[in-house]
């Protein structure tokens, strides 16, 4: 892996891990915003926990050495909940507005597990 390839993995698995912990402590803590919000889509308050929990154990996961299969794991778990956030969003009308953050945490996500370096992968592939 390059420098530059190395750069851009750590600055998106970075900002990954930062977004998806603190979205995953509000979401544990049921910030009043946070409870509202599920209210508005549709979804019962206690898939908060469910999906606080699941974020951390992804960021923990992406961020530790070795266990490529649980990064993958971690990685599809976080493009199923930002992909369902995205979709929910558009369901419920919100627009940009409830768009941005899991579009950004998508990309993130995206950017993070293509340039994740070779002892993270299950298995090698030419770049």
């Amino acid at each position: 892996m390059n420098r530059r390839n190395k750069i851009i993995y750590w600055i998106a698995t970075v900002w990954l891990a930062l977004g998806m912990t603190s979205t995953g402590i509000v979401q544990l803590i049921r910030q009043k915003e946070e409870t509202e919000m599920m209210v508005h889509l549709g979804y019962p308050v206690y898939l908060l926990t469910l999906l606080g929990i699941w974020k951390i154990l992804g960021v923990i996961a992406v961020l530790i050495p070795r266990h490529p299969l649980l990064k993958e794991w971690a990685y599809a778990g976080f493009f199923f909940t930002v992909t369902g956030a995205i979709f929910s969003h558009l369901a419920g009308g919100d627009g940009g507005r409830g768009l941005f953050g899991p579009v950004l945490l998508l990309v993130l996500t995206a950017v993070s597990w293509y340039f994740r370096p070779a002892d993270r992968r299950t298995s090698t592939r030419n770049q």
